[in-house]
């Protein structure tokens, strides 16, 4: 089958919806919805922001944030957090109607509505020709009861997930298992080398 050349894009499917939380200098909520961020290690996160998002600078002065996943029954509010700057819109989160409390962990706060969120505080800030990368360490992960399976692990189908499509600005819902991790390509294992 011929491909066709498309260029230079940042064509990675599927991104996360990633949407993180943090206090302003005057203690209100702010939320980010971002795309271009993920695990970096197995307690540790890494988010590729613009330095001039209100969050980039709320994160430089309180050390933390939180990390939450988008679920569909919240899609137009977090679609919003990623339409609306709170640069701009001071009362940004209190328009989507959400709520929030204060971590117990870090300074940040956590998003009631969402099922799972990251407690993290900021372990690295690199800046450079590249951008501005935040790392940040999970110090908690707090999950609501259900979206766990009778395990007491989160259960994805159960989350209500939905991704981000880079190639036509879309979202997408995710939940349906189609195979097993470390196991569905085990026939190749064994198989005799030619």
């Amino acid at each position: 089958m011929a491909k066709k050349d498309l260029g230079v894009k940042p064509y990675l499917f599927p991104m996360p919806v990633l949407m993180i939380a943090t206090y302003c200098e005057d203690g209100s909520v702010d939320v980010m919805n971002m795309a271009w961020g993920g695990i970096c290690d197995n307690n540790k996160v890494a988010l590729n922001i613009t330095e001039s998002h209100k969050t980039s600078q709320n994160i430089k002065e309180r050390g933390a944030f939180t990390i939450s996943v988008a679920d569909i029954p919240h899609l137009s509010e977090s679609d919003f957090f990623g339409t609306a700057t709170g640069n701009r819109m001071k009362d940004k989160f209190e328009r989507s109607g959400m709520h929030a409390v204060k971590s117990e962990r870090v300074d940040a706060p956590i998003i009631e509505e969402y099922p799972i969120t990251l407690e993290c505080k900021v372990s690295k800030i690199d800046k450079d020709e590249d951008g501005f990368r935040v790392v940040g360490e999970i110090v908690n992960v707090l999950a609501d009861e259900k979206v766990l399976d009778e395990n007491g692990k989160v259960d994805p189908t159960k989350l209500n997930a939905f991704v981000f499509d880079q190639f036509q600005n879309g979202y997408y819902a995710i939940g349906e298992k189609v195979g097993e991790a470390w196991k569905s390509g085990n026939k190749y294992l064994n198989k005799e080398n030619n």
